[in-house]
């Protein structure tokens, strides 16, 4: 039953990203040009939305699935390591106009192409995971 909850939260958010053109790699390209506010706002709610969750949580101790306490740990230090990582984060959702996300809700909605970004993505996760101990963190 739990899994039923999960997908059906999945699935509503894919319609809703979709339904906003959140996916839309034309929205992402106005993005990354500057030339639309667009997705900005639909950054920046997701942004406040998170803030607020986040303080909801820790204030009224709410609970996880299986009646655990949701634990929120304090971000490590390392200034370089969050820099670079949002650097290559967001050449790669420049280059191929779709971040982690909505490269599901693409294949959901038909755009089988965009598989090869699945691909891809999957791939740099292993090398990265086979790199993991060498890299500075």
């Amino acid at each position: 039953m739990k899994l039923v909850k999960f997908f059906l939260v999945g699935l509503l958010f894919g319609i809703v990203l979709t339904k906003a053109e959140a996916v839309s790699w034309y929205r992402i390209y106005e993005m990354f040009h500057f030339q639309s506010f667009h997705m900005y706002g639909i950054i920046g709610v997701a942004i406040i939305t998170g803030i607020i969750g986040i303080q909801f949580i820790k204030r009224k101790k709410v609970k996880d699935t299986d009646g655990l306490p949701i634990e929120i740990l304090d971000k490590e230090s390392g200034n370089i390591r969050y820099w670079m990582g949002g650097t290559l984060f967001g050449l790669g959702w420049g280059l191929v106009g779709a971040c982690p996300g909505p490269i599901f809700i693409l294949l959901g909605a038909g755009f089988y192409n965009v598989a090869l970004v699945l691909f891809g993505a999957v791939l740099g996760t292993f090398v990265y995971g086979l790199f993991k101990n060498k890299l500075p963190h």
